[in-house]
């Protein structure tokens, strides 16, 4: 089986630096659950539920994650998440992110969940909720704290999404922000305002995906339009100075996903990344990983691919991890718990967990 992208961007780092990158405490603001679907679970899923995988492999699977576009990626994605049915899968799938994410130093998570793409299955809104909360309450047992993002899937027409959101209104409790994800081009945020004004009335914060295969433009309009307090990717705001500059005097973070944008071209490889441009130009910019099981690799893998790829030191990962948590949506004692777990490590620490 070849290398992924993780295992080939860390190959000429030493086992004892990417060890000590994967104790760096970090927030992740940027993962799809249903992208943390391992082929090996997908198969156990679909042995539980009596599906039919079109695979003839584990093999076969994996052999399939070669993409050219986001397009290419998202078919994959939404075929293998037939498998995923009942409270319980959403409960395994969440429990299983989260023992990986906890050994790559995540201790606090804000989970982007597609209700839309299940409920067209017939499967409902409230199980995956819930399967997600019971996975959250295992994270809570071990330390890492979080929430959920409910993403309106912008290539589906509008009206599903404030049908999505008012059938979850009595749950809103149970959220911690709406999100707009899915196929980018041709679907401008400007078709969603009535849904996110909809979900501020509701309290929730909301979040964007912009400026990742779509224009600088969107991200302007997400902002806005949508009231869009952190926007997701954003790499091409870097396209336009001004927008640059209101981003970073407003300290809006972006939820930036290297391997992904390798793995879906939209950098040619991980040398030629904005990262490092996004800091120098004072952008609050933070390091996730989007969908780990398609894109190669966890949060602690990006930054050791990152590390790697530009030399980075200890100093650079800080602020990429101090980013992360200003970036969140954590209270502000959980953010001082957090930044005195980076502070741990930074003395040197294995950034284990406060109390």
């Amino acid at each position: 089986m070849a290398p992924s992208l993780g295992e080939r961007s860390i190959s000429g780092l030493q086992a004892d630096r990417v060890a000590r990158i994967r104790a760096l405490p970090t927030a992740e603001l940027h993962l799809h659950i249903e992208g943390t679907l391992e082929p090996e679970l997908a198969f156990e899923l679909a042995a539980r539920n009596g599906i039919a995988l079109p695979f003839d492999s584990l093999d076969d699977l994996r052999s399939r994650y070669e993409f050219t576009d986001l397009q290419s990626f998202l078919d994959l994605y939404y075929e293998c998440m037939a498998v995923l049915r009942t409270r319980d899968d959403f409960r395994t799938l969440g429990e299983r992110y989260v023992q990986r994410a906890f050994e790559q130093g995540v201790r606090h998570v804000e989970i982007f969940f597609d209700a839309q793409a299940h409920t067209v299955r017939g499967v409902n809104a409230e199980d995956v909720l819930d399967g997600l909360l019971d996975a959250l309450e295992t994270g809570r047992q071990r330390g890492m704290s979080g929430g959920l993002i409910l993403s309106f899937l912008r290539d589906r027409p509008v009206l599903e999404a404030m049908d999505t959101l008012e059938s979850l209104a009595h749950r809103a409790a149970d959220l911690l922000a709406v999100g707009l994800d899915s196929a980018e081009v041709g679907y401008p945020p400007q078709l969603f305002v009535p849904v996110f004004a909809r979900a501020k009335e509701l309290g929730l914060h909301r979040v964007a995906h912009a400026g990742e295969e779509g224009p600088a433009e969107y991200v302007r309009d997400a902002l806005d339009l949508l009231g869009a307090e952190r926007i997701d990717h954003g790499v091409r705001s870097l396209e336009d100075p001004e927008l640059i500059k209101r981003l970073r005097d407003e300290r809006i973070p972006l939820t930036v996903c290297p391997f992904s944008n390798v793995r879906l071209a939209v950098v040619p490889d991980l040398t030629k990344h904005p990262i490092l441009d996004l800091l120098a130009a004072g952008v609050l910019a933070t390091v996730n990983s989007d969908d780990p099981a398609y894109f190669g690799g966890y949060l602690a893998d990006n930054m050791a691919g990152l590390a790697e790829a530009f030399d980075l030191g200890d100093d650079v990962l800080v602020r990429l991890a101090r980013n992360s948590v200003e970036g969140s949506f954590a209270s502000v004692e959980r953010k001082a718990e957090l930044h005195a777990l980076i502070d741990e490590w930074a003395r040197g620490g294995g950034g284990e967990l406060l109390g």
